[in-house]
């Protein structure tokens, strides 16, 4: 996925009320971007970091500016937690995720009970229908990319609905979708949400799939790249 338009450098001044920052951008000019992220981003928005943000044209936006990526060391991390079903989708699409290759039809925000949209269900004749969900990883403790980053009662409500998919002779899927590339492996932070880390222990133990992927990151966009192993324990 490339970015519509170039990226334009900045400086992190702060980020508040979960989904706005303040950022001075090179030329010195202060503008308020829009922080397309409900997490708790640590790590990610400290003041002073060397930030990039697109701009819109769109006269009906509130906020033209959007903050895209930020610099952690040497490595960009994706700030915007709306890109990757983009992502996976366009991976898909190309057949890059080896684990659902074959699997030619893609549909999206398909319903799932009563209550909730699931991200994909993908079908192939003669195989069994796939129900796949994509969360947003940009956490790193140590050399581990983590998810949560702060309590998540949607997430494990869907592994609940899951667990029930596959009871039922259905294919359910976890992709983690870790938004950058400085990470050995993947884990779940129990210690930030005890509930989802068990939920997840369940419907693994019950049959539900989990894999993770790491993109590649560049000032002009964004690839889903490779598979991240999942660290046990």
């Amino acid at each position: 996925m490339r970015f519509s338009t170039p990226l334009v450098k900045g400086r992190l001044i702060r980020r508040y009320k979960r989904f706005l920052s303040d950022i001075e951008l090179e030329g010195g000019d202060i503008i308020t971007a829009h922080v397309a992220n409900p997490g708790a981003m640590t790590g990610l928005a400290e003041a002073g970091m060397e930030v990039w943000v697109s701009r819109s044209d769109n006269p009906k936006r509130k906020l033209p500016y959007s903050w895209e990526l930020a610099r952690v060391g040497r490595h960009l991390i994706g700030i915007n937690a709306s890109l990757p079903n983009r992502l996976v989708e366009e991976a898909l699409q190309a057949g890059r995720i080896k684990e659902l290759a074959e699997y030619r039809t893609i549909r999206r925000e398909v319903r799932l009970g009563r209550n909730s949209r699931i991200d994909f269900l993908l079908q192939q004749e003669g195989l069994p229908d796939c129900w796949l969900e994509i969360k947003n990883v940009h956490l790193k403790r140590g050399s581990l990319a983590e998810f949560p980053d702060s309590v998540t009662a949607r997430g494990t409500k869907h592994l609940m609905e899951f667990t029930e998919v596959v009871a039922n002779g259905g294919k359910a899927m976890m992709l983690y979708v870790v938004q950058r590339s400085d990470c050995r492996a993947f884990s779940i932070a129990g210690d930030i949400d005890p509930a989802y880390a068990e939920a997840l222990a369940e419907a693994r133990s019950k049959g539900v799939e989990t894999i993770c992927y790491v993109c590649t990151i560049r000032r002009d966009g964004i690839r889903l790249r490779a598979p991240l192993p999942m660290a046990e324990g």
